[in-house]
């Protein structure tokens, strides 16, 4: 099978390509794309727990942990027990965390709109539905 019609291949290097472009532009504010999605889980209070955060960003228990000690290293979040129960933690946003909202999501915005600019509006849309439907992900909007 050519490479051009491999969907492995497409997928994997138009994700490397965008993947590269986020981390270009997140680059000045230390923030990783993965990172983002972390701080876009709790901007958006969808998440509280580090087992939440792997969920919603579909990521390993083992890998989100990581990933959240990084980021309390550099002030973006804190691990505090949970008030209803003490036996779980909870992830919550420093002030760092929270001034970084508005900056980095119209980062994220300007890069979409970037990288789908040569599309049309409906291929943009149906790019983005295909994906979905790759994924297994519904629509929640």
């Amino acid at each position: 099978m050519e490479f051009s019609q491999c969907i492995n291949f497409l997928l994997t290097s138009a994700q490397h390509k965008v993947f590269q472009e986020v981390s270009t532009r997140l680059a000045p504010y230390d923030v990783t794309p993965v990172q983002y999605g972390v701080l876009l889980c709790l901007w958006q209070n969808e998440c509280k727990t580090p087992k939440e955060i792997a969920g919603k960003l579909q990521l390993e228990n083992s890998t989100i942990s990581g990933i959240l000690e990084r980021m309390e290293k550099k002030g973006l979040i804190q691990r505090q027990v949970s008030p209803a129960d003490r036996r779980f933690v909870e992830i919550v946003l420093t002030e760092k965390g929270a001034e970084l909202k508005e900056p980095i999501l119209a980062i994220v915005d300007k890069t979409n709109e970037d990288v789908l600019a040569q599309m049309a509006p409906e291929q943009q849309e149906a790019l983005k539905a295909a994906l979905r439907t790759l994924a297994g992900i519904g629509i929640d909007y």
